[in-house]
Order: C-alpha cells, then structure tokens, then sequence
C-alpha cells in the first residue's frame, strides 16, 4: 500500500513504551517514512522529555512501569502547552472498555497490537493533518480561538468532532470525514457530553456556538 508524501513527515513523533522490540521496529519504520522518533521507556520518562522538548505527536503504550499510559496522558492533558497534543494509543489491551477508557482519558487514536504498520502510518498522518487544519483555522478567526469554561479541556480531535456535530453532520458522516469507525466518533460525543454537561447532541452544537468552536 502506498501512501502520498506529505509535509507532515518532518514532523517530531514521542514514542512511550517499555517495550524494547517494539520501539525498534516503529522507530526504524517511522524514521524511513521521514519523521524525527523520540522514545521514553515509561510515563514518568516521557513527561521529563516534554519538558525540554515538545513534539508534534505522541504514540504511547498503556502498561508500563513507573507511570502507565492513562497517567502519562492525563499528565500531560492538564498542562495548558501540550494539552493540544495529539495523542495517539498503541496499546495489547483491546477490549471495548479499555478503548473507550483510552478515549476519554484523552487519546485521540486508539490502535490495538498486533497492528499494521500502514494502518500506524495513516493515522498518524491523519493525526498530523488534523491537527494541522485547527490552527489553520483558528488562525483565520477574528475571535481569539475558543473560550471554553475553566475546567473543561477538549483534545484536538474532540475539537474537529464538536466542530461537525455543530454543523449538523450525523456520527456515521464524521466517522466516514475522519476515516474512523462510527463507535470511537459515538465515544468522543459520549465523553464531551460528560466533560460539558449537555445532555444532547443539540445542546452540544448550542455549547460549541457559544464557546467559540464554530
């Protein structure tokens, strides 16, 4: 499978995880494709190399030492200059409820192992061109950008979803517009009902317009 060259393959990517063969094979396989591979060996780890460096992407595990993924991810959430990371979850734990824990832990991307590595590549690149597209298009805003209430912190890739749930696109047409299963769009419209107290996806679109998003 080929994919088209992109601009973003100079980007900066942090890989979390403890596990020594894996991290060989996503460094090398990602460094062919063109992008700059940082690794950190646990959460702990990889909060210390955010501190001197920020990336342009994270992929992290789940179960590792000193600090999981879940951990690590909500770390890094709750700091106001990386909270526009994308983040994006490699992890063995495949079941539903892990996937959605993922998801509203603050992961954009959920991948189960084993995986394959064009699927890694796509969505990465995905990822990228999303994130991308938000500060292209908060760059055009003449209003600052969003002004969500305090506490309430949405990832990259929950901003695009609101962005189209306030458009009135249906889950089914966000899913097929980001080239991800109608289950994990369901999961990101879950998971900011909770975070915004809507009770609904018209309240939702009504919090969006009033927020700014739109």
């Amino acid at each position: 499978m080929t994919f088209e060259a992109s601009p973003a393959q100079s980007a900066t990517i942090l890989l979390v995880d403890d596990d020594p063969n894996l991290v060989l094979l996503v460094k090398d396989y990602l460094e062919m494709q063109g992008y700059r591979v940082l690794t950190a060996a646990h959460g702990n780890e990889g909060l210390a190399m955010l501190q001197q460096q920020t990336p342009d992407l994270v992929i992290c595990d789940v179960m590792m030492p000193q600090m999981d993924g879940y951990s690590f991810v909500s770390a890094v959430r709750q700091q106001t200059h990386l909270s526009w990371l994308p983040v994006l979850f490699l992890s063995a734990k495949g079941q539903t409820h892990d996937r959605i824990k993922g998801l509203q832990t603050g992961g954009d991307v959920y991948l189960v192992k084993p995986f394959e590595p064009e699927e890694l590549l796509a969505q990465i690149q995905a990822l990228l061109k999303q994130t991308a597209r938000l500060r292209e298009a908060q760059g055009r805003q003449a209003l600052p950008g969003p002004t969500p209430p305090p506490g309430i912190e949405l990832t990259p890739t929950e901003t695009r979803i609101l962005q189209y749930v306030a458009r009135g696109m249906s889950n089914r047409e966000i899913a097929a517009e980001l080239h991800v299963s109608q289950r994990t769009v369901e999961s990101h419209v879950s998971n900011m009902l909770g975070k915004t107290g809507c009770h609904n996806r018209t309240e939702l679109a009504r919090w969006a317009i009033d927020y700014h998003y739109v």
